[in-house]
């Protein structure tokens, strides 16, 4: 029944948007539905987790079997005493782990040619146990975000919390325009910026105003105006978070002041850019020089919130084994796999003739990459976790688990991924803010935003993907999957993890089914025609759209370079 729902639902998402006369960033998304009865139980006056092994978030060790009792949607006590008698429900958790939500510092929802409901996504992140989102932004349209993170806080929907950043205009000219746009988007909910690498005084005024203003900051420093706003210019005029690698390795570079880019090389061509940017790698002073060193401590005196999303990237060291994921067949969208497949006209679709010297290259750009991360942790830093996913085979979710596992190959303990994954996260959220943390550690008075699982992810961090880990069943010599998480709890409402995973793989059997219709082509040629015609001539020097970062053009609202 749910699955003819489905196929129902997605053929007239498709006839409906095809018809649909407005802008692409507008019709993209279907809102989430409103949330079943049988979707989530709570809050409760009084839920008791019983006999749970915690995992706060602090980095403090595991400790159980302790009783953690949430009363409405706040933690109220954790003990090892007796539950009170009057208790509304009880999770029965002997031998399972009780973990802060996780926070994705970098999200981003679908669109109509790859994943056109939103709700593919946010049960996606709750099955993972992601019960925080940053969108940077989630949705170009603020009014659409602003709807959806209020319906989530009233737990309308089955969705993360929403923290809602945005762009301003790439086009901004003057000092004065960027003050008076950061001066608006507080009116219009907004809580902080996503910033390219714009020229240092829009940046400086960008940055200034939204301190004033208590708005956090993150910045993609792309490749077109890295040149001029690298990493350490916009952490010292106050950038909070630097996103994905751009500007860390330019600020480093040893012989050269810009990338020394073979002389026939078009970032246009994305095969180019990405597969150039690794060349990077044995460029750069190396790590452990005087050089390497003086520039993470100024960021580590300047207070910069490392976000690497090492996840999104990850297919470059080794494409077949991204295509090949296990779990694209049963929850990937089609739509979502098609996109990922090589193209010219889809971003991060770059594998146009994707060789063995480009996957070295990449190998070797993470080996020094996880060193600049690991070292900044080791000296005190903060680093968070952001997934970026619906790009470069990264599913949402599962891409999610697989950042927490490349912390921990850079050098993190398993305690200090979490760590990473929760409570600098919310800190990073709450810290321009100048307000205590609401989310993200396991402590009474906080939100009851956290999530079960029934193995240990100190142990292996592989049991956190929503279709569990393969282990070999000694009783049986078979092997089998073990772990997922088990119970999702945000804002003390409970989700039964497995079944927003069944939901999700409803989605994708019913996109399978759905049979092919006129109506259906023609949106993904309209989406793809639209994605080709944002992009600028070769040679131009502006921003291609929306993703981009380039600040001086307007963006546009399709799906170009968000990684």
């Amino acid at each position: 029944m749910f699955a003819t729902h489905r196929v129902f639902v997605f053929i007239t998402i498709l006839i409906v948007c095809a018809s649909l006369a407005v802008p692409s960033f507008a019709q993209d998304l279907v809102p989430a539905p409103d949330r079943r009865a049988d979707e989530g139980v709570g809050p409760f006056d009084q839920l008791v987790i019983k006999d749970c092994i915690v995992i706060d978030g602090t980095g403090a060790p595991p400790r159980g079997p302790v009783n953690v009792l949430i009363k409405q949607n706040r933690i109220e006590k954790i003990s090892s005493g007796k539950i009170p008698e009057d208790v509304d429900h009880v999770i029965e958790a002997v031998g399972m782990y009780l973990l802060p939500g996780f926070v994705d510092m970098h999200a981003h929802l679908g669109s109509l040619q790859k994943a056109p409901e939103a709700e593919y996504c946010y049960k996606l992140w709750m099955a993972h146990g992601v019960t925080t989102v940053r969108g940077v932004p989630l949705n170009g349209n603020n009014e659409w975000v602003i709807k959806e993170k209020d319906r989530s806080a009233k737990n309308e929907i089955v969705a993360p919390r929403i923290v809602n950043y945005q762009r301003p205009p790439g086009n901004l000219k003057t000092a004065e325009e960027a003050r008076q746009w950061v001066e608006a988007a507080p009116g219009q909910g907004i809580e902080g910026l996503k910033l390219g690498a714009y020229r240092p005084e829009i940046m400086q005024a960008l940055l200034r105003e939204a301190e004033r203003l208590r708005l956090g900051s993150v910045a993609h420093l792309a490749q077109t105006g890295v040149a001029h706003m690298d990493a350490m210019d916009a952490a010292r005029l106050g950038l909070g978070t630097v996103t994905h690698y751009y500007g860390h390795f330019e600020a480093l570079l040893k012989d050269h002041v810009v990338q020394p880019w073979p002389t026939d090389y078009n970032y246009n061509n994305e095969q180019d850019r990405f597969g150039q940017v690794a060349r990077l790698w044995d460029k750069i002073h190396p790590p452990g020089s005087p050089e390497w060193k003086a520039y993470l401590e100024e960021h580590l005196e300047l207070g910069t919130v490392f976000d690497p999303t090492m996840t999104i990237y990850s297919a470059g060291r080794d494409l077949m084994r991204a295509r090949r994921a296990e779990w694209h067949e049963q929850y990937t969208l089609p739509s979502l796999m098609q996109f990922f497949e090589p193209s010219r006209k889809n971003h991060g679709s770059y594998w146009f003739d994707w060789t063995t010297e480009d996957e070295v290259a990449w190998r070797n750009f993470y080996h020094v990459w996880m060193q600049l991360i690991n070292d900044y942790k080791k000296m005190g830093g903060r680093v968070t976790t952001g997934a970026d996913s619906g790009f470069i085979y990264d599913t949402y979710g599962f891409g999610y688990v697989e950042e927490l596992e490349l912390l921990q190959e850079a050098g993190f303990h398993p305690l200090e991924v979490i760590q990473c994954a929760t409570m600098n996260g919310a800190k990073t959220i709450f810290d321009p803010k100048r307000k205590s943390i609401e989310f993200g550690v396991i402590q009474p008075g906080l939100l009851a935003d956290m999530f079960l699982i029934e193995e240990n992810p100190l142990q292996n961090l592989k049991v956190l993907y929503g279709h569990g880990a393969l282990r070999l069943n000694d009783e049986t010599g078979e092997p089998g999957r073990v772990g997922g998480v088990r119970w999702t709890i945000k804002d003390g409402v409970v989700y039964d993890a497995k079944q927003l995973l069944a939901d999700v793989a409803a989605m994708v059997e019913a996109q399978k089914k759905a049979p092919p219709s006129a109506e259906a082509a023609e949106a993904q040629k309209e989406a793809s025609e639209e994605s080709e015609q944002s992009k600028p001539e070769a040679g131009e020097n502006k921003q291609e759209n929306d993703k981009t970062e380039e600040p001086d053009a307007e963006p546009s609202k399709s799906d170009k370079d968000q990684c």
